[in-house]
């Protein structure tokens, strides 16, 4: 799955699925921009990766934010001369139901997990149009397919993430650019930690975790980072339109 010569995109690339992305199309070849609201941590996860640099340049924005989308992609054009794949994983969740969920809370999600997808996309497909084609993957969640209790906000986004690669590979298959998603299951990670941190029995939370897996574990980043390269390489060049489900089993049962 050689990526060499690759341009590649990859939102929320400083820590979890997407510093692991990073990592592995950075060893498979490719010259990436690393997006990241965090600029410091995405610049200190560019040197860890690239450390002789070179092939990865780090850039702080807000996926939610228009211009910042567009300053990425031309960031990738300007510094590599194009942008073949387009990583859409930046994204966040937060608990509760519907009723006990604000509406700036819902807005400020969406706004990330969904109009982030939205936003870059825009920016690179007639980028990607105009040199031939393309590939787009986006990260779903095993939530997009079955429901989580006490996530309506994220559940419904991750819903709206599969709904959107399913647009956008129908739209855009006649500019030869793919688009497919990833839905991970619960995937050990900085935010997971965070998670974790504020909650009141953590042992047990990821002991219920476990239990609704046939695997009984979580996945690792890298893992989830396998499945994204695969979608983003020629070895799925027949793949459009997909959520590939990464879960354990979890949604099987």
């Amino acid at each position: 799955m050689d990526l060499d010569g690759k341009v590649a995109i990859v939102t929320g690339g400083a820590s979890g699925i997407g510093e692991a992305t990073v990592t592995l199309f950075h060893e498979q070849g490719a010259r990436i921009v690393l997006v990241d609201r965090n600029a410091e941590g995405a610049e200190a996860a560019a040197r860890a990766i690239d450390p002789e640099g070179g092939r990865i340049v780090a850039i702080g924005a807000d996926v939610s934010s228009d211009a910042d989308a567009g300053a990425a992609v031309a960031l990738a054009v300007s510094r590599f001369g194009r942008l073949d794949i387009l990583v859409n994983n930046a994204g966040f969740g937060i608990r509760g139901s519907v009723t006990q969920t604000s509406e700036a809370d819902w807005d400020a999600l969406m706004s990330v997990n969904v109009k982030g997808v939205f936003l870059f996309s825009r920016a690179a497909i007639p980028v990607m149009a105009g040199q031939g084609g393309g590939v787009i993957v986006n990260t779903a969640s095993n939530a997009a397919l079955v429901a989580i209790a006490e996530r309506a906000a994220y559940v419904a986004s991750k819903g709206a993430v599969a709904a959107l690669t399913r647009a956008m590979a129908v739209d855009h298959a006649s500019e030869n650019i793919r688009v497919n998603a990833v839905a991970p299951g619960t995937t050990w990670s900085p935010y997971f930690d965070e998670i974790l941190a504020r909650h009141e029995d953590p042992k047990g939370f990821v002991a219920g975790l476990e239990a609704r897996c046939p695997m009984h574990r979580t996945a690792a980043p890298r893992e989830i980072a396998e499945a994204i390269l695969w979608l983003a390489s020629g070895r799925s060049s027949f793949a459009t339109g997909s959520v590939m489900v990464v879960d354990g089993g979890m949604t099987a049962w």
